[in-house]
């Protein structure tokens, strides 16, 4: 339903930790009508320029707090609101080039009335911010 809406299109940029690039990083938005509770949030996949990366690779920050998807799993205090930006941060040890790259998220949720996972899924062409 809120497919389309899933990537944000500001804040595509590489991502650094003590002054080295580690990954990078882009806004995402739920694609349900609701907010979840993180643990209801079961699978953020990102593939870049073709490339599905691993599970491991793919972070969720939200309010300042970071998670891995594996505590995701157990997160029960925290929700991510409809509407609300969260940051997908993604390891990639030297980032990307610059220029533009194709960006896909998928997102699958736990919806409480659904006997079946719920989510969605985006793409988009993105230009790395500097």
């Amino acid at each position: 339903m809120f497919d389309k809406y899933m990537i944000v299109e500001q804040g595509f940029r590489n991502r650094s930790v003590a002054g080295k690039v580690v990954g990078f990083e882009f806004g995402a938005r739920l694609p349900y009508y609701r907010g979840l509770g993180l643990s209801m949030v079961e699978d953020v996949a990102v593939t870049v320029d073709g490339k599905p990366l691993p599970r491991e690779a793919v972070a969720l920050r939200l309010r300042g707090r970071r998670w891995t998807q594996a505590e995701m799993e157990t997160e029960y205090a925290e929700a991510w609101g409809m509407g609300e930006v969260a940051i997908v941060e993604v390891d990639w040890p030297g980032g990307l080039a610059p220029g533009a790259h194709q960006l896909e998220l998928a997102e699958r949720l736990r919806i409480s009335y659904m006997p079946f996972p719920g989510g969605g899924k985006d793409a988009k062409t993105l230009d790395l911010e500097g």
